[in-house]
């Protein structure tokens, strides 16, 4: 394009061709310089041409080309449609991202997201170990922030639960392990009106809270449960949001060690026959290596429970109550966290977990009811793995377990073995081995997108609408500090396919 062109499209998109009288000279003149153009094409887009003519009027050429002006203010804006630059197409199974705050990196604590039918509600420590809440309209990226009065320090346990109430109020609950509580509520449902309540239902027994988690029960309640006292003599308490207030859901804890044990439940999970299932070790110290008993228990309404037979459990749950699934001892290779209840094709509980194998490898185990009792089946053959984990503090798991699902006439266990994504593939019905795979994980499908410092690793939190959040951070350090504080990473919005 020669340079007298270019000086053409400048002096229309500043209202007035060179040698024009007036801005109605101008407009008279744009057409020509659109011919010249589709017969001149440039080489480069000249894209501030653009802009303040994409939402005027736009016409078809003789020719099929698409040539748009605009007259606004005595000023004469032209450009081509073949000149705008096209936004990239989503590949499939791209995720699209949006970025959310810059957050707190020193150690991994697991932050929050909540999506109702209308928004989008994510808990996080800022940059500077601020909690924080972001929400925004489901079919906006305009957020609302706010920030609450706690900070966190080094504790990989002191994670953030979120839950929506019925009536579109939003609850937090973060930063305790066995600290007092604290948790906010909003009062207008935007996240600028959450405020602190200083007691839920019972002082006395708020004192010394961890692990809290919001859930809903066969009704649509929201219900509201934690460990009151420290591992090892904890009781786990349940609570109910009924007219607007809290109040204990269950007359007496729901577990109690007795002083000698605390219970460490996973669940309860809603499962296909309408039962609440819960899995759970019980624990003797801080030391992760005291781990012991296998456990279960059912529910309808979170309120009766009862063991896999329908013969009744008296509340607490105490250790010589409870239904023990597999028995095994201190010591053993089970670890808290990592007992996780899931479903057959027939709808039958599946709880995996892993413990030592006789040679003293690390195996993973899948523990079935059937017919009259619990069956329990190694689902790996693992050679010269051996996880010895013990003493105080949050872990760096080598180690993780996912929940077991159907796939075709197969029992998938997900697992993540020192950082590698596994799945273990069991037959539905006999639970013989099938053999092991290569996993995928939604951390790993983001990686080519996220740069991940060196020593980092990729935090997700999937929510089953199909959005996530994901951010990195450092490992769990055993609760204790660094000797550096690393960079603040970006926390982003993950979006469905």
């Amino acid at each position: 394009m020669s340079l007298r062109t270019v000086l053409l499209l400048l002096a229309v998109a500043g209202g007035a061709l060179p040698g024009a009288a007036s801005a109605q000279d101008s407009a008279e003149a744009s057409p020509r310089a659109f011919n010249f153009i589709v017969r001149n094409p440039p080489r480069t887009t000249l894209a501030f041409v653009i802009p303040e003519c994409l939402t005027r009027r736009c016409r078809r050429d003789g020719k099929g080309g698409t040539m748009f002006w605009s007259h606004r203010n005595g000023r004469v804006v032209a450009g081509l449609a073949s000149a705008i630059p096209k936004a990239p197409r989503s590949e499939p199974g791209r995720k699209k991202l949006e970025a959310i705050d810059r957050v707190w990196a020193g150690h991994d604590v697991p932050f929050a997201l909540v999506v109702t039918a209308d928004r989008i509600y994510v808990g996080y420590y800022d940059a500077a170990r601020q909690l924080s809440v972001a929400s925004r309209p489901r079919g906006s990226s305009w957020w609302t922030y706010t920030k609450l009065p706690s900070w966190v320090g080094w504790d990989s346990h002191n994670r953030i639960a979120m839950a929506v109430d019925a009536a579109g109020q939003l609850h937090v609950a973060a930063n305790m392990h066995n600290d007092p509580l604290v948790y906010f509520r909003t009062t207008a449902g935007d996240v600028r009106t959450l405020a602190r309540v200083p007691v839920m239902a019972d002082a006395a027994a708020e004192r010394s809270m961890t692990y809290p988690m919001f859930l809903k029960d066969a009704g649509g309640r929201l219900i509201f449960s934690y460990r009151d006292g420290g591992s090892g003599r904890g009781r786990e308490i349940y609570n109910v949001l009924d007219g607007g207030g809290w109040k204990r859901l269950l007359d007496a804890p729901l577990a109690d060690g007795e002083g000698k044990s605390s219970a460490y439940f996973v669940g309860p999970v809603p499962g296909p026959d309408g039962w609440f299932h819960l899995s759970w070790v019980w624990r003797d110290t801080p030391d992760a290596a005291t781990n012991h008993d296998l456990s279960y228990a059912r529910s309808r309404d979170l309120v009766r429970w009862e063991r896999s037979d329908g013969t009744a459990l008296p509340l607490p749950i105490r250790l010589g109550d409870a239904e023990v699934v597999d028995p095994v001892p201190v010591r053993e290779g089970m670890i808290n966290n990592n007992t996780v209840p899931g479903f057959d094709a027939a709808g039958r509980v599946v709880i995996a977990f892993h413990k030592f194998d006789a040679a003293g490898n690390t195996q993973m185990f899948v523990a079935r009811r059937e017919a009259k009792a619990w069956r329990v089946v190694q689902a790996s053959d693992w050679k010269g793995f051996r996880w010895e984990f013990g003493g105080m503090g949050s872990l760096d798991f080598r180690l993780r377990v996912g929940t077991p699902v159907t796939e075709g006439k197969a029992l998938r266990i997900p697992v993540v073995r020192d950082g590698k994504p596994t799945d273990l593939l069991l037959d539905g019905e006999t639970l013989a081995r099938i053999g092991e795979r290569p996993g995928v994980m939604l951390a790993d499908r983001l990686a080519a997108r996220i740069a991940v410092p060196t020593g980092m690793q990729l935090n997700t939190v999937e929510d089953a609408s199909g959005f996530a959040i994901a951010w990195a951070s450092l490992p769990p350090n055993r609760d204790l500090p660094r000797e550096e504080v690393p960079e603040a990473q970006v926390l982003r919005l993950v979006l469905p396919d």
